[in-house]
């Protein structure tokens, strides 16, 4: 029997482990072996009543057998000649935990499987931004300790979708499913954690968020190649991605190859490896400096450093720990690792684009003993940061067997030692050019690999990087969404998105303000909905803190249109209308709730104009459910803006305390179109 859950198995040999983790950068190959898509494992939440797909790999002709603990009947299935295998699972309402087997000559076990409310939340920073600080660029979110110490939320299951792009849509991608803890969530989506935290707390389910985001990423790239080629924009790009694909692009042979060859240096290299032994057991690491852990190494002694270095450490262990499976974390690592423990391999990252990725190996039975054992970490990093950064509290060693044990914290006093500069090394060998913004690149690499995993919906945060084709964001941003509906064939699922936040975009001239137009205009796609944060933004920072106003809002729009709370007010006023009376300009609203207000003080971030086309700052008072607009310096006005500058911060809301979206009524071509 196995069980899945572990990054990768131990007691590999190190030689073997080099040389085979360049391949597993490409998953999707067919298996030999029984296994399942990445995005299933214990502790995941399936969509409650629902037809759940579930998926993966066997022998080419073998026979798969599921066993839901939920039914006493099996589904099953022949794997196909390239070893992939589906089966149907109809799910009951929500509940839990169950167990599901999986069967084709081995056994998988999936133990703590829930049944509940899944969403996939998606986009660009402000989605990626994680609750507490441990990413380079994010300082976590406002009251981050706090709402990490409350943060035991067992039902609530969160799984992140390592990064990863592809010039071809991938058949798997890599990940863990968790309890909400303040371990896990400390490096999940603010946004996703937020939204999915109202949805538990109002619908008493278990709540499943699958976090697929990426930091400056553009919306095409997160689009499939069909919906991409039929917008016509982007031909040149594709042809780029096309050439990649054919030539040396992510899991080609030959790129396979020179990263073997690549690490095959390393070894020759380092001075760490071969006779040298620094990974061995028994090893004293005499002369080594010492650096506290975690933390990046330019900032303890190795100022502008790239290349390889080694870490050890001694760990004492009590004697209820002798011959128990331990569990190793070690946070995040910038960029790859391999780790021993007791001169035993017991895991690492050989893969790029992992330094955000928290390590979690386990170390097998039979390998800790009672009093001294020794760590070590082998990390390797080719520019900007390096080393083992992340929180004190993702660096420690537990026991999960031994209840009575609290896991050991190894943050402190670490010995390290160079093994290797980048400077005495070829470069690491990267795809050619494939970068996260091309075109069809995170589609293929973190989407693809998810489809068609039951969701009852996906929630979005992105636009910052589309901002100067603001205009070409009216097509690009609903096909993405009928792109994705298309590719799931769960109809018109719910996708509810957030617009962007105020911030003072250098030399802007009204791209910002456009790109939340386009947003504005995608409510019009069946089912969406959008969260408005002109409120809660931050003009001098693109990542603003209150990530927990955001992720309530989209959950109103959740629980008003997917949950049947209809007479909640999910949204902000919307403009819809105007109409002209004389010098007057009456606005009227949809979404207006209790009734509209202005928040401290008269309403703020009005202009008007005349036939002219220019905008002066203009008077606006409420009556009743309109507003009333004037200017002194304009008689006969034809057009008014609200909220038209990227940082601004504007004061019209409802009385449920929801803020309007930026608007205007004129149709005047603006600073992006073509």
């Amino acid at each position: 029997m196995k069980r899945l859950g572990v990054p990768y198995a131990p007691r590999i040999p190190t030689a073997a482990l080099l040389l085979a983790f360049p391949a597993l950068a490409s998953p999707g190959v067919a298996a030999t072996d029984l296994r399942l898509a990445g995005v299933f494992g214990e502790h995941m939440v399936l969509q409650q009543q629902a037809s759940a797909p579930l998926w993966g790999w066997a022998e080419p002709g073998a026979a798969v057998r599921v066993t839901p603990g939920w039914s006493a009947a099996s589904t099953s299935t022949i794997a196909g000649t390239d070893g992939a295998w589906r089966v149907t699972l109809t799910t009951p309402a929500a509940g839990g935990p169950h167990r599901l087997v999986i069967e084709s000559g081995e056994r998988i076990e999936l133990d703590d499987v829930l049944i509940g409310e899944v969403w996939l939340c998606s986009g660009q920073s402000n989605m990626e931004q994680s609750v507490a600080d441990v990413r380079p660029g994010y300082i976590g979110v406002r009251d981050s300790e706090a709402e990490l110490a409350a943060a035991g939320h067992p039902r609530i299951r969160l799984f992140n979708v390592t990064n990863a792009i592809s010039a071809t849509p991938r058949a798997d991608c890599e990940g863990t499913w968790a309890a909400c803890s303040a371990e896990s969530l400390a490096s999940f989506s603010a946004v996703g954690y937020f939204f999915g935290r109202e949805l538990h707390t109002e619908l008493d389910v278990p709540i499943g968020l699958i976090g697929a985001n990426w930091g400056g990423t553009v919306a095409e790239s997160w689009t499939s190649r069909a919906t991409v080629e039929a917008l016509g924009d982007f031909a040149s790009a594709l042809a780029d991605v096309d050439r990649l694909a054919e030539a040396d692009g992510e899991g080609s042979p030959a790129l396979v190859g020179r990263r073997a060859a690549w690490w095959a240096e390393l070894e020759r290299k380092d001075a760490g490896g071969g006779d040298a032994g620094w990974h061995t057991a028994g090893f004293r690491p005499e002369g080594w400096r010492t650096m506290e852990l975690p933390g990046a190494w330019e900032g303890a002694g190795l100022e502008g450093f790239d290349g390889l270095v080694w870490f050890r450490r001694a760990v004492e262990l009590p004697d209820t720990w002798a011959g128990e499976p331990l569990m190793l974390e070690l946070g995040p690592i910038d960029d790859m690792d391999t780790t021993w423990f007791n001169g035993e391999c017991v895991g690492g990252v050989q893969t790029g684009g992992q330094w955000r990725t928290p390590r979690r190996y386990e170390i097998p039975a039979g390998l800790a003993r009672a009093g001294r054992n020794e760590l070590c970490v082998r990390v390797y990093d080719w520019g900007g940061g390096g080393g083992i950064w992340g929180a004190p509290d993702q660096l420690q060693l537990g026991a999960p067997r031994v209840e009575t044990s609290p896991p050991i914290s190894l943050a402190g006093e670490w010995f390290f030692r160079v093994g290797v500069a980048q400077s005495e090394l070829t470069p690491w060998p990267s795809a050619p050019s494939l970068h996260a913004n091309l075109p069809t690149a995170l589609f293929n690499g973190m989407i693809a690999p998810l489809v068609p995993v039951a969701l009852r919906g996906a929630i979005w945060y992105q636009g910052e990087s589309n901002l100067p084709r603001a205009w070409q964001y009216r097509t690009l941003f609903p096909a993405m969404i009928g792109d994705w509906r298309a590719h799931w064939g769960r109809g018109d699922f719910p996708f509810y998105f957030v617009q962007i936040a105020p911030f003072a975009y250098g030399g802007d001239r009204g791209a910002a303000a456009e790109l939340r137009e386009a947003q504005f205009l995608t409510l019009s796609t069946a089912n969406t909905g959008m969260a408005v944060t002109l409120d809660v933004g931050n003009p001098d920072d693109i990542h603003p803190r209150n990530k927990q106003d955001v992720g309530r809002r989209l959950a109103l729009w959740a629980l008003a249109r997917t949950y049947g709370q209809e007479s909640l007010v999910c949204s902000g006023p919307l403009y819809r209308s105007m109409a002209l009376r004389g010098a007057r300009v009456h606005l009227s609203f949809e979404h207006v709730g209790g009734g509209l207000r202005a928040r401290a003080g008269e309403l703020t971030h009005f202009a008007m104009a005349g036939t002219d086309r220019v905008f002066h700052p203009a008077r606006a008072v409420i009556e009743g459910d309109e507003v009333v607009v004037t200017s002194a310096r304009v008689a006969r006005p034809v057009a008014v803006r609200y909220a038209w500058g990227a940082a601004d911060e504007p004061n019209l809301f409802n009385t449920e305390g929801l803020p309007a979206s930026s608007f205007r009524t004129d149709v005047w071509p603006g600073v992006t179109v073509p």
